[in-house]
């Protein structure tokens, strides 16, 4: 493994294009990076957030419709109680707003909103955002086909880059920023990742703006668990394709078979963490960066948390985050709730 100087000067040169064996101009440099950063590491670790590319949506899309994975079928249900309740809050004092989702995926919960919305001839336009360009291209190009009157504006960036370049004004008149944070995606931080991620969210908002996040409740455990290792393995298989992607774009020669995916959950912390685990000593190639990384027997690389949450965590998180909170909205069954806080 380098030290500490040659790991930070090689992260650097891979983000400038040198030494990269000829891949210079074929490669994402930032993922590259991340990637030997991550597999340098102490602890070895690769960022979650490249498990989404076009094969990592469609399998994560498989993974929202197994029986075993409740949040999304729990969130929808919320979605379609609350609505109208929502939209209420959404346009109180019939002020214009702004439909801002981090991370649309394929929009279908959200579409719930949208379709009642333009029933009730609010006035609002939506503008999903998302890391994965093919996501933003397929769900726009959805919503001009069976929604032609929204006012979509789609923007494939970073959150904070993209909520940067909106506007504060719409039509000429003072709007109202909903921004939405669904599908219990605040659990993949750790709890002061969490409120630096929030309190960023408020610094590109204005007072009375709202935020709607989806939190994971804390459950049975066992419930939890099955979520996230589901027999048929869809899940391993969604880990695995991170693999396969520094494969393809990267030049790398792992071997998914020798890698376990193994997730925990703890019920004291709250959180699930995902693992994939080298089943042998193995030694294995990324011909784009000119590295060759070690695995000893049964070593693990860290993938993704996923924490859960009682009312009090998330109304402590509000309130440490420059938030109150509007209302908390629950499925029937209280596995999940939406939980709109706005800015003071």
């Amino acid at each position: 493994m380098s030290n500490t100087t040659d790991y930070s000067e090689k992260t650097t040169a891979i983000l400038e294009g040198v030494g990269l064996n000829g891949y210079s101009q074929k490669i994402n440099r930032q993922f590259a990076a991340d990637v030997y950063a991550g597999l340098h590491a102490e602890e070895k670790y690769l960022p979650s957030k490249y498990l989404y590319n076009k094969r990592g949506d469609e399998i994560f899309q498989q993974i929202m419709e197994m029986e075993e994975y409740y949040p999304t079928r729990a969130e929808y249900e919320i979605f379609e109680m609350h609505r109208s309740e929502m939209l209420e809050h959404f346009s109180k004092n019939n002020v214009p707003f702004r439909l801002i989702e981090f991370g649309a995926g394929d929009g279908t919960k959200t579409k719930v909103l949208l379709r009642h919305f333009l029933e009730q001839q609010a006035n609002f336009s939506y503008v999903p955002i998302d890391i994965s360009a093919n996501i933003i291209e397929e769900l726009t190009t959805d919503l001009a086909d069976n929604m032609p009157n929204l006012v979509v504006q789609g923007i494939q960036d970073d959150y904070f880059r993209a909520i940067d370049q909106l506007k504060s004004s719409f039509n000429g008149q003072q709007v109202r920023n909903v921004v939405l944070f669904l599908g219990a995606n605040i659990g993949n931080f750790a709890h002061q990742e969490s409120i630096l991620f929030l309190k960023e969210i408020a610094a590109h908002l204005s007072s009375g703006d709202l935020l709607m996040t989806g939190f994971d409740l804390k459950k049975e455990p066992e419930k939890i668990l099955n979520a996230y290792f589901d027999k048929p393995g869809v899940t391993r298989a969604f880990k695995h394709n991170l693999l396969l992607r520094i494969n393809e774009e990267l030049d790398a020669n792992f071997n998914i078979d020798d890698f376990q995916y193994f997730p925990i959950y703890d019920p004291m912390e709250g959180s699930i963490r995902s693992y994939l685990v080298s089943k042998k000593e193995q030694r294995v190639t990324i011909s784009a960066i000119d590295e060759v990384i070690e695995f000893d027997a049964w070593e693990a690389i860290y993938m993704e948390r996923s924490q859960k949450y009682s009312v009090g965590d998330i109304e402590s998180l509000a309130r440490d985050s420059g938030f109150s909170v509007v209302h908390h909205f629950y499925d029937s069954h209280r596995l999940f709730t939406d939980s709109l806080w706005q800015l003071s």
